[in-house]
């Protein structure tokens, strides 16, 4: 590492050095090349393009560039652009949140190199100002990173159509050396990640860190009923002491586990946190897990609504009171324990009869052909373009115009999440509101893509099942990933 990189890294981001990995990645972006990355969250993987966008020159000796990170997760954008700003970077983000006028605003500035990072959902690619506004930029893109790179794939856990493109945009604006990253890919997943970028493997090898991690004690307990899942956390939670989070898959459930949680633990204090509660709560219960000391043990009662951007070194254990959808989901969570290096728990207490939960949620996720129609046209009528009034609305405003009932059917939040990722919809600056983006593209909707993305889903449900049955956890997950297993990495 130059002397120069060496200063940026401890005067802006004040870390005295890089992890291996860290090294050998940001060495290889250094030198103009492209890297797959795929590390836990928390173990910094976002310093790999952070880093380089700092010290790489612009492209064409008229300016100094700047790098763009495509991510599809707003909050966590917001959350990551609000972290570099207090370090006195120069990173900004362009969102469906803003009124029209900021986004003018940031255009204007984007275009005329104020920035050295910009943070942009991976729709905005389809947005001619956005694109305008990078075309004029003095020193163009200088580095391309996306984050959440498994989202390019079907055969990840969470496709978006939009990153699907990202690769013809990258040609479009020269070609910039490419970062991708990721906290769980498969080999199937990892091979479409460069496909889509048109980058063959000799071009963009991958950077994996060692998915076993020894001071995670990860168990499987089979439970029969609420009873026995009570009795797990309470003792683990009293075994392990420290904070902990008990992940649920279902909102009711999590309420009842937390009455009754209370009445057996009156001495340790339990928070909820679900995607229902409000902003402001959120944010008092986020504060409060982050701030808990060993001493206080907090007991966090979760969605998993709740986690990502989470960085917490201390948590102590992690139980899964209710199965999750996927192996990618589950080391995701479990993932979030024991960054500190020190030993923590981590269990899955596993009953047959919640299977059905996620069985329910996949057929909600993969609406049909004609559900996403029938919405997408509603809001069109309703909230379209030359529509007088408000133009926004919310998931209760599109469920009572299409169903005729205000609560009680998951089919229409899913549906208005395929159609977000569509781009037929966009968030509003209002928690909880869309407005109409552009008229749904039929070509879009196919009855047997749809099918095949549910029998994939199935089919990640009962990989999960069978973690659940492995004699030999660690190994499972080794394989099912097949990642390297040191930081050696392949690259």
């Amino acid at each position: 590492m130059s002397a120069s990189v060496q200063s940026i890294l401890e005067s802006r981001f004040g870390f005295p050095s890089l992890r291996p990995l860290q090294q050998r990645i940001i060495d290889r972006v250094m030198s103009s090349k492209d890297a797959l990355v795929v590390m836990p969250t928390g173990s910094g993987k976002s310093l790999c393009y952070q880093l380089p966008a700092l010290s790489l020159s612009g492209r064409d000796g008229t300016g100094p560039g700047v790098a763009l990170v495509f991510s599809p997760l707003i909050a966590l954008m917001e959350d990551q652009v609000a972290a570099l700003r207090k370090k006195g970077i120069r990173a900004q983000y362009i969102n469906s949140t803003l009124s029209r006028t900021e986004r003018d605003r940031r255009y204007q500035q984007l275009a005329e190199g104020e920035f050295e990072l910009i943070y942009a959902t991976p729709e905005r690619m389809e947005k001619p100002p956005f694109v305008e506004a990078l075309d004029r930029v003095p020193g163009g893109v200088k580095l391309l990173a996306v984050d959440e790179a498994h989202c390019i794939s079907k055969w990840g856990h969470d496709l978006r159509p939009a990153y699907q493109r990202v690769g013809e945009f990258r040609r479009l604006i020269g070609s910039p050396p490419t970062v991708a990253l990721t906290a769980t890919a498969t080999l199937r997943v990892r091979e479409d990640i460069r496909a889509t970028l048109g980058l063959p493997e000799s071009e963009m090898p991958l950077f994996a860190s060692d998915i076993d991690r020894p001071n995670l004690t990860i168990r499987v307990h089979e439970c029969w009923d609420d009873a026995d899942k009570d009795r797990r956390i309470v003792r683990t939670a009293t075994e392990m002491g420290g904070t902990g989070i008990v992940y649920f898959a279902l909102i009711k459930d999590l309420e009842r586990a937390a009455d009754r949680l209370r009445r057996k633990m009156p001495d340790r204090r339990i928070e909820i946190y679900h995607g229902q509660l409000d902003p402001h709560r959120k944010k008092r219960v986020y504060d409060r897990f982050i701030d808990a000391g060993s001493d206080d043990n907090l007991l966090l009662l979760a969605t998993n609504a709740f986690g990502m951007g989470v960085d917490k070194p201390d948590i102590r254990f992690i139980l899964h009171a209710q199965i999750p959808g996927s192996v990618e989901a589950y080391y995701q969570e479990i993932g979030r324990a024991g960054r500190d290096g020190l030993p923590s728990r981590c269990e899955l207490l596993y009953c047959q009869d919640d299977l059905s939960i996620q069985q329910n949620f996949i057929e909600w996720a993969n609406p049909s052909a004609d559900l996403l129609a029938q919405v997408a046209s509603t809001i069109e009528t309703r909230f379209g373009e030359n529509v007088p009034g408000d133009s926004t609305f919310t998931e209760d405003d599109i469920r009572l115009l299409v169903l005729g009932k205000g609560r009680g059917d998951g089919r229409i939040g899913y549906a208005l999440t395929t159609l977000e990722k569509l781009g037929v919809i966009e968030p509003a600056p209002f928690v909880g509101h869309f407005r109409f983006a552009r008229p749904l593209d039929d070509r879009s909707l196919s009855a047997d893509e749809i099918d095949s993305k549910k029998q994939r889903d199935l089919t990640r449900l009962l990989d999960l099942v069978n973690l659940t049955r492995s004699e030999e956890i660690r190994a499972f997950i080794r394989d099912y990933f097949d990642l390297p297993t040191d930081e050696s990495g392949a690259g």
